[in-house]
């Protein structure tokens, strides 16, 4: 019997009174990490890139002339990372707001990186205007993410979905259970 309902349901969980069982909205949440670019972004600083095989980052020595140093590459990320959160995916800063967050963002940045150029394995002016990119881009999509509400629709959305079938999950397993075949 309980095979057969394995199968009506593959969704529903054992343990669970016949109920599906649903990720909470803090388990959801968990899910969003717009922080994991950050590692990204610092171990491209160092000129690293993801080798899929051995599971790892691998120094790319065709970069090293473009690469910060391993300190250049955590101050910046270090820097990004409060912009990068899933606390910043699911607030609703205006645009005066984002505006001024980034123009302080990428001001710090220059400012640590000419005054660390040395440390940091700054070389060129392009490299500054590169490090200024990521800093800029990183932050404006991160802080333009939550326009609209995208997120939290999303978790409302699917907080009232998983409400819709649980209640569903109820009135199957009530009165309408009772005309289930094979019962």
């Amino acid at each position: 019997m309980e095979e057969q309902q394995q199968q009506e349901y593959p969704y529903q969980q054992q343990g669970g009174g016949g109920y599906p069982s649903f990720d909470s909205k803090a388990d959801l949440l968990d899910k969003i990490r717009p922080e994991e670019a950050v590692e990204q972004i610092k171990q491209r600083l160092m000129g690293k890139e993801w080798d899929g095989i051995k599971e790892e980052w691998v120094q790319n020595p065709a970069l090293q002339s473009i690469s910060l140093t391993e300190i250049g590459a955590c101050a910046i990320t270090n820097l990004i990372f409060p912009a990068s959160t899933r606390n910043v995916s699911v607030s609703n800063l205006n645009d005066e707001e984002i505006k001024k967050r980034l123009l302080s963002l990428v001001k710090t940045a220059m400012k640590m990186c000419l005054d660390n150029w040395e440390i940091y394995g700054i070389n060129s002016v392009s490299q500054l205007y590169f490090v200024k990119e990521i800093v800029y881009t990183n932050t404006l999509v991160s802080l333009k993410q939550p326009e609209n509400e995208g997120i939290r629709r999303l978790l409302n959305s699917t907080i009232s979905e998983n409400r819709s079938v649980a209640t569903y999950g109820e009135a199957k397993s009530g009165v309408l259970g009772l005309f289930r075949k094979g019962k």
